[in-house]
């Protein structure tokens, strides 16, 4: 008999939703808290910038049981997901769960040695200690901002110069009338840029420090769903824990799998024109691939032909007044300065001696199936397995982690093993695929399948691919089907 337990769900936004529903089904009492005052986490229309949508399709941003409205777009505006995870809490019931404008102030084991946690929370001016078996950390990797101050912005500012984090611009009245230079080149950064041309800037500039790959939604006319998130394509990357078998073969068609990435970078040079704009990335494609690669903002190469937006590769050394002053000697004129710097990973929460438990010097993060540190017990992370297909990767990893909270694992680790391979995982990282470092390790992607595979295999799933081959090997990862792989999992429920 499993025991019920008492689960804090940290985070309301997608990987909130996916764990408190994993663990209510499962039969437990859940208690969620929101810092904001509303679910949908970077979704939430106060935290988005003006015109954000998926990077990925819709019909891979989706929950197995609840496929996005058939009048949605293809990429969803970021208003358009946000009604699509309320209507999600709602099918399932998962507002009762959650505690809005509540803050989690600090987390420490049970001062009286049981298992579990304690936290302190924060709520409308009072604070007060609530006690766990179970904690699901899911603020993912993008609820704390990076912010980033330069020499002279204080005076920039009292000249009448605004400065704000990529999360703050989200108004595009913001842009009239402005001279907007956004420092970043990731997909906030180019969405902010396009944003503001289109919205009446004076001018705009987009200041990056290093040229990346990135892919438009149609690589030469074909959806990029149908090239890159293949299985067949995944195979092609030097993934994790290859036999000798598996790296020979590997070996044998490495002169294939060259020409093919070769190929694909040579159009996306031409259909991008990257050489025109200095963005051609120093890596080969293969090895720079990971969670950071960029979709093209629509409208953002045709700004640079047209000239609404400039490109700059250089950095912000300082400001002065009315102007950016950058690293290579350039003087911007100035009004708006937007910083799209990302986020800061972390768990500020979480007491210094826990995280030097989780977090590596160099800043790699040591998590089994990006879940669960061994020497951490009765907690785990829903959204640490960043990807390209956010919510199914969230639903995922939500069902392995309640099954592992209550030993019901077909492979529950031991903590030796999960310590032998997050080593192994690590040293892949460091030495093997140095690209899977990126946002301190917490990254699937390339690897979709690879990474379902074994949490599949976790759970005792007894389906774990598709009945056709051709589809399973040559075709995107469907949701669908990943919810009939999960029903095929060993199924309980906790009293």
């Amino acid at each position: 008999m499993t025991k019920r337990k008492t689960v804090a769900v940290i985070g309301g936004g997608v990987s909130g939703l996916a764990a408190a529903k994993a663990f209510d089904e499962r039969g437990h009492r859940v208690l969620g808290f929101e810092r904001s005052h509303d679910l949908g986490g970077v979704w939430e229309p106060s935290r988005s910038y003006p015109d954000v949508q998926t990077q990925s399709p819709k019909d891979l941003y989706r929950f197995t049981d609840m496929p996005m409205p058939e009048s949605y777009p293809e990429w969803p505006k970021g208003p358009q997901v946000h009604a699509y995870l309320h209507a999600y809490a709602d099918k399932h019931k998962l507002c009762r769960l959650f505690r809005l404008n509540t803050r989690v102030q600090s987390m420490e084991k049970r001062a009286d040695g049981g298992k579990g946690w304690t936290l302190t929370l924060e709520a409308a001016g009072k604070t007060w200690s609530e006690e766990f078996d179970f904690v699901a950390v899911c603020t993912g990797q993008f609820s704390n901002k990076n912010i980033m101050r330069h020499p002279g912005q204080a005076e920039f500012e009292a000249a009448g110069g605004n400065v704000m984090h990529s999360s703050e611009y989200t108004d595009s009245n913001l842009a009239d009338g402005k001279r907007v230079v956004v420092l970043g080149g990731s997909k906030s950064a180019t969405d902010i840029v396009v944003n503001a041309a289109r919205n009446g800037a004076r001018s705009v500039t987009m200041v990056y420090r290093e040229p990346v790959w990135r892919v438009p939604y149609f690589v030469g006319g074909i959806n990029f769903k149908r090239l890159l998130y293949m299985r067949a394509q995944e195979q092609q990357f030097n993934s994790w824990g290859r036999s000798p078998i598996r790296k020979a073969v590997f070996a044998a068609f490495t002169p294939l799998i060259w020409a093919n990435f070769r190929g694909l970078e040579t159009l996306l040079k031409l259909q991008l024109k990257l050489k025109k704009w200095d963005m051609v990335p120093d890596g080969p494609i293969e090895k720079d691939a990971s969670c950071s690669l960029p979709i093209v903002t629509p409208g953002l190469f045709e700004g640079f032909e047209n000239g609404s937006i400039k490109p700059i590769r250089s950095t912000f050394e300082r400001y002065e007044e009315g102007q950016v002053v950058l690293a290579n000697g350039d003087k911007l004129p100035c009004d708006l300065a937007v910083l799209a710097v990302g986020w800061k990973l972390g768990v500020p929460y979480l007491a210094q001696t826990y995280q030097d438990k989780l977090i590596e010097p160099d800043g790699q993060y040591r998590v089994f199936r990006l879940a669960v540190n061994p020497d951490l017990p009765d907690m785990g992370f829903v959204g640490f397995n960043s990807s390209f297909c956010t919510i199914l990767s969230a639903e995922m990893i939500a069902n392995w982690l309640v099954r592992y909270a209550d030993g019901k694992l077909a492979n529950q680790p031991s903590a030796d093993v999960m310590r032998k391979n997050i080593d192994e995982m690590l040293e892949w990282k460091r030495h093997e695929r140095p690209a899977a470092k990126v946002y301190g390790g917490l990254c699937s992607a390339p690897f979709h399948f690879r990474h379902f595979d074994e949490l599949l295999a976790d759970m005792g799933a007894t389906k774990r691919k598709r009945a056709n081959p051709v589809a399973e090997q040559f075709s995107y990862p469907n949701a669908d089907a990943y919810g009939d792989f999960l029903k095929s999992t060993p199924q309980y429920t906790a009293c």
